[in-house]
């Protein structure tokens, strides 16, 4: 009996695999109606960087008074304080008047002026002896006591290398007197005793007060 070759393939698919071609799907069932969720972040974060703007970490040894003035008193000569109710910056001398203690207040006042932190008109003598005052110049854009604390800092680091470079030194002009080098020194007693020492000559010569043979 003949057969077509589609029965022929669906009646072995059927006898050997257990699929039936011939029967057929009555529905598909698709959902369209239900909102499938997607996970979409849609916030982008932009950093502008302005190239002029400079970012400056530093650490300051400095005090706390009560009612909230700055004390720095890492100065060798002098102390000062940074008054922020008053927005003042004063000088006082550490021990006693000097002229190196008025040669460092005057170099502090000079850098805080020449840096735009303080009036020049008003640097002045303070109501203590020996202190010298500036006023602090308002600025509607940055914190002015921020700045005030970071010229401050600046200066103080540039005396604390010059005050050890001084301090070296004198350390080296004790020790070469002290303890000089060979070719500087002499063993005790290895210089002869003579009538005259030095370059001066005390004799045959005119003297300004003359008393008999005696010259004085």
């Amino acid at each position: 009996m003949y057969k077509p070759p589609q029965d022929i393939v669906t009646g072995l698919l059927l006898e050997e695999v257990g699929v039936n071609l011939k029967q057929r799907i009555k529905s598909i069932k698709v959902n369209i109606d239900e909102p499938t969720s997607i996970d979409v972040n849609s916030q982008i974060s932009v950093n502008i960087v302005n190239p002029n703007v400079k970012e400056h970490k530093f650490s300051v040894n400095m005090r706390e008074a009560l009612n909230g003035d700055l004390m720095f008193m890492d100065h060798k000569d002098i102390d000062i304080i940074l008054m922020k109710e008053k927005k003042k910056i004063v000088a006082f001398p550490k021990d006693l008047m000097s002229e190196v203690v008025y040669g460092a207040e005057s170099r502090l006042m000079e850098h805080l002026r020449k840096k735009g932190i303080i009036q020049f008109d008003s640097i002045q003598g303070g109501n203590v002896y020996g202190s010298l005052e500036g006023k602090i110049l308002e600025s509607k854009e940055n914190d002015e006591i921020t700045l005030s604390i970071y010229e401050l800092n600046e200066w103080l680091m540039t005396e604390g290398n010059s005050t050890a470079r001084k301090e070296k030194y004198t350390q080296q002009i004790k020790n070469m007197e002290l303890h000089p080098d060979e070719d500087l020194s002499t063993e005790l007693g290895e210089v002869p005793h003579a009538e005259e020492k030095g370059s001066l000559n005390q004799h045959n010569l005119f003297a300004p007060y003359l008393y008999g043979k005696y010259t004085y």
